[in-house]
């Protein structure tokens, strides 16, 4: 940092007065020179260089209703050519859509793909708010609607406030909020919804003005009796140069510039980018007055006080040039647009105290109407109001271009006394009045004695605090004292209303001119449901897709809004969209215009829904942190909301990649539940299934059952987890069989896992029930053994467990599950059973809550409806097996063959068979002897046994037939039967 270079000559005799003023009073408090006449007297060195340069500087403060008034005086009489203004020199092209637009709003720059930074910042945000009661929206105004005038933009763009912030080795960050509301703030003053429309945008400092010492804030708060920085701004900087004239205006806002400059904290890093972003502004302006020729003189340069008090080399017109070089812009691609803001973001974003924008609204209507002052509004700005001042006419005439110097207007300042405004009772009484109205609305017992002492209590504030008239700020206090009881009836407490009767949180929209493409597109392809989705607040929005099919088109950009933008922007309240699910109407709550800045931002990423959508969901599936389940669900996505088959066979063929990659079993359930929901999809609704499918489960079976033996043996691996992957093999394993995988694969798997956890070893005899290595008997024996054993019962609740998630692959276990839980409470004694009772239901509610209906329906059907049957009532289990089969065998028996019975009982029916089968033989007599069975048959066809007995080389002959045994045949023919012996046996 250079020194301070002072002016000579006749220059030099302007604050000669304020100096020597100074000079005494340094000796006076410090007892001699030091350093605080060094500062004292660099200070009015600062303001001296700045009021004698020749392009005249205008100094601000950010959303100052002081100093927007002293722009609207000093533009009329100036009626500069060129325009310089504290702001990123990229953003200029969006400057003229904020005629489109109902203040507040922000200027935005983005971008989603960073090339030059670290990966983690994106995506990277720029915003620069702003509202009518700003000098810099007058300073636009002006230069925007008057003819002839420049605005130029003379700030460091968006790519290089990242760029300088990065050499210190940080990430710019939104400021702060101011030490807020002081002592006494309730937890309940939570920001709201309109906080947070910046988002985590940097915010451009344009007019920041705050101490950076904080032991300087911290005595300036004191010894001002004030509880915050805006209310201090308020009382001593606002108030008094509400009414002054520009030379005044321009000296005392440098000295407070300087002064807070001087006594900064030595941050480096900051001060260097101060430094650098002053050095970028008079370089901009150089270069502008040399291509264009201007004459300083005709130049106005607006710009924070804090940056107006500059000491580099190449501050002013003729400061030192080729001392600082500007460095190019990384190769990020910026995108710009208008965003809605709020009083409430910009005062949580630029560390102002709530509610001090909305009273600073207040306050600027308040001076127009004092003073006459006519504002410049851009031409057919939105949701200004017209103001009753007659415009001048025509163009007002300029001022000579060589003014004389200002006078010495600070000496006079910063000795006047402070004016004393008299007490406005008629506006007090209204602000007394206003707030026990509101205060009963909202739930308070308040009365109009509250209302009097609302009244009394201000003006005894404000004289304790030295101030004749009650600002805003006391009247909050005292609102708070007389009506704020022990608790808060309704949403909002005092504080928050006096805010609100002050003006409230004014929110702006940005108008559908100024909205991007996508924006614009969002709302013509809802326009057939008719309504104002550019209004703040939700709106019930009606789909009969089966009266009117072009609602459809609707229902698909409300699906894909409801999954792009935050929660409560699109919400269904009727109807549902699932794999293979229309439905025919729907009902959803919108909230397009309160989520405005989300939807403006989706405009950055794509021209269309579809196009954002296609490019989200191929970044999550192809990040880093992609999972098996997350390429899965981009998967399920691609083909419930886009209806893309080449979208999701890329993405599926993608997660088989990603799936043999896995060496952990995490995202094992989730698996689970989309494989199984997409199988189900595309087996009803496509000819074949797709390829990527049919890898998917083979290489997925193959995959579980590496890991099923380390699962099973892991710490980490839940048991929930494990049974996913038991239910992935088991379900899928009819499928992966028909594609070639081998079941013994999983056998040995589940031959080789050994666990140790109780739950995971219930888990395993379940599977080895599935697989049939283990009998439903031998599963009954082993849970009987563990009820025996008196050092295993505590751990029994997780076997159920176990036993409970094992359901999800074996279904069929329910019944022994029930009988199991059944048993426990059947055979333990009281003793035993009501300690675990509790670990027993919160181990089924954490670890298996979405199997407990199967539980449920399953003892409701084994269990009596009735209590009076339950004393009766034996389980299935307990009760004797019976052969199912030894009754039909015994009516078989006594009663003979049932069959023959019904061929004489009907012999119609049996003649008819034989004539079409050709049979002419007729019916047997009942009395007749039975015939042979098989030797019969023998010796009837001889032929057909002799072709049996050349294949078997027998060369026996045969035997005269008669009814003779099979033991009579064998011992006839020894070479037939030892050739159907040997026959047998190689078989």
């Amino acid at each position: 940092m250079t020194g301070t270079n002072t002016t000579s000559g006749s220059a030099a005799s302007t604050f000669t007065a304020l100096r020597g003023q100074l000079q005494e009073a340094a000796a006076a408090f410090a007892g001699g020179p030091d350093a605080l006449e060094s500062i004292l007297l660099g200070m009015v060195d600062d303001v001296d260089r700045a009021v004698r340069e020749p392009l005249e500087i205008f100094p601000v403060c950010h959303h100052s209703p002081a100093s927007a008034l002293a722009m609207a005086r000093r533009l009329r009489e100036k009626q500069p050519k060129v325009v310089y203004l504290e702001l990123c020199e990229d953003m200029a092209p969006l400057l003229t859509e904020l005629r489109n637009c109902r203040l507040p709003v922000a200027v935005q720059a983005f971008a989603g793909d960073v090339e030059g930074f670290p990966a983690e910042w994106a995506p990277l945000s720029v915003v620069a708010p702003i509202t009518e009661a700003s000098a810099e929206y007058q300073a636009i105004a002006y230069a925007l609607d008057t003819p002839g005038v420049e605005l130029v933009l003379v700030d460091r763009s968006s790519d290089h406030v990242f760029q300088w912030d990065s050499r210190g080795g940080r990430t710019p960050e939104p400021a702060a909020a101011d030490g807020g509301s002081g002592p006494g703030t309730s937890p309940s003053e939570a920001p709201e919804a309109e906080a947070a429309l910046h988002g985590e945008a940097v915010g451009v400092e344009i007019g920041d003005l705050r101490p950076r010492f904080a032991e300087l804030e911290e005595h300036l708060l004191r010894h001002g009796k004030v509880r915050h920085w805006s209310e201090w701004w308020h009382q001593y900087v606002e108030v008094p140069l509400g009414d002054s004239d520009h030379d005044t205006y321009r000296q005392v806002m440098f000295l407070i510039g300087s002064l807070f400059r001087r006594l900064a904290p030595g941050d480096g890093t900051r001060v260097r980018v101060d430094e650098d972003r002053e050095r970028y502004m008079w370089t901009r302006m150089r270069e502008h007055l040399a291509a264009t020729g201007t004459d300083p003189e005709d130049c106005l340069y607006v710009c924070g006080a804090f940056h107006a008090a500059s000491r580099v080399e190449e501050f002013g017109v003729h400061g030192s040039t080729g001392t600082f070089t500007i460095s190019p812009r990384t190769a990020t691609t910026w995108q710009y647009g208008l965003i809605p803001s709020s009083h409430a973001a910009i005062e949580a974003q630029f560390g102002l105290a709530s509610g001090s924008v909305s009273i600073a609204s207040t306050e600027w209507a308040k001076a127009l109407e004092r003073t006459r002052v006519q504002p410049y509004r851009l031409a057919g700005q939105a949701g200004t109001k017209k103001s009753t001042a007659k415009k001048p006419r025509g163009r007002q005439v300029a001022v000579p271009a060589q003014e004389p110097p200002a006078a010495d207007r600070l000496s006079g300042f910063l000795r006047r006394p402070p004016v004393l405004d008299g007490l406005d009772e008629a506006e007090l009484l209204g602000w007394s009045v206003d707030i026990v109205r509101a205060a009963r609305r909202n739930g308070y017992l308040a009365s109009t004695a509250d209302a009097i002492a609302v009244f009394e209590t201000s003006i005894l504030l404000a004289g304790m605090r030295d101030r004749a008239k009650p600002t805003p700020y006391d009247f909050q206090d005292a609102a708070v004292t007389c009506i704020e009881k022990d608790r808060v009836p309704g949403r909002r407490d005092v504080r928050r209303l006096v805010e609100i009767m002050m003006g409230g949180d004014r929110i702006g929209q940005v108008g559908y001119e100024a909205l991007p493409p996508l924006a614009r597109d969002v709302y013509d392809r809802l326009a057939p449901l008719e309504l104002k989705l550019q209004q703040r607040g939700v709106q019930r929005a009606l789909l009969d897709m089966a009266s009117r099919p072009e609602l459809r088109a609707c229902s698909d950009v409300l699906w894909m809004l409801r999954r792009l933008l935050p929660h409560g922007a699109a919400r269904p309240v009727m109807g549902e969209r699932r794999l293979g699910e229309r439905s025919i109407q729907e009902s959803w709550d919108l909230a397009l215009g309160t989520h405005q800045r989300a939807l403006i931002e989706l405009g950055y990423e794509g021209v269309s829904l579809e196009q954002v959508l296609e490019q989200r969901l191929r970044r999550e599936a192809y990040g880093p942190r992609a999972t098996t389940a997350t390429v899965l669900a981009a998967v399920e996505d691609a083909t419930l909301y886009l209806g893309s088959r080449r979208l999701a066979d890329e993405l599926g063929t993608h997660a088989l990649k990603v799936l043999a990659a896995e060496r952990s079993v995490d995202g094992a359930p989730e698996v689970l539940r989309r494989v199984r929901g997409l199988l189900a999809y595309y087996r009803t609704s496509e000819p074949v299934l797709p390829p990527w499918i049919e890898s998917f489960a083979k290489t997925g079976y193959a995959h579980y059952c590496t890991l099923l033996p380390t699962a099973f043996r892991d710490e980490d691996a839940t048991v929930g987890q494990v049974a996913a992957m038991l239910g992935f093999l088991f379900s899928m394993e009819s499928l992966a069989l028909s594609l070639g995988c081998d079941r013994t694969q999983l056998e040995l798997a589940v031959a080789q896992s050994h666990p140790d956890d109780p739950s995971k070893t219930a888990l395993l005899w379940a599977a080895q029930v599935q697989l049939g290595t283990l009998s439903r008997a031998e599963l009954r024996a082993r849970c009987d053994e563990l009820l025996d054993n008196p050092l295993v019962v505590p751990a029994y609740p997780r076997y159920l467990s176990g036993f409970v998630h094992a359901l999800e692959p074996v279904p069929g276990l329910a019944d022994v599950v029930v009988e199991a839980v059944s048993n426990a409470f059947g055979r333990l004694p009281d003793a035993v059973l009501l300690p675990w009772l509790p670990l027993l239901i919160t181990t089924l509610r954490s670890g298996a809550a979405d199997l407990a209906p199967l539980l449920i329906r399953e003892a409701g059907r084994i269990f009596p409806g009735r209590l009076a049957a339950l004393d009766a009532w034996v389980p299935p289990w307990r009760a004797p097996q019976a052969d199912p089969f030894a009754g039909r065998r015994a009516e078989s028996g006594s009663r003979g063959p049932r069959g023959a019975a019904l061929l004489p009982a009907h012999p119609a029916t049996c003649d008819a068979v034989a004539g079409l089968l050709g049979c002419t033989e007729g019916w047997t007599r009942s009395d007749a002897a039975p015939a042979p069975s098989g030797v019969g048959l023998l010796a009837a066809h001889p032929a057909t046994c002799d072709a049996v007995a050349d294949l078997l080389g027998c060369d026996g002959a045969w035997v005269a037939a008669g009814p003779s045994s099979g033991a009579a045949l064998t011992a006839r023919h020894p070479e037939t039967a030892k050739a159907l012996e040997s026959l047998l046996t190689s078989r």
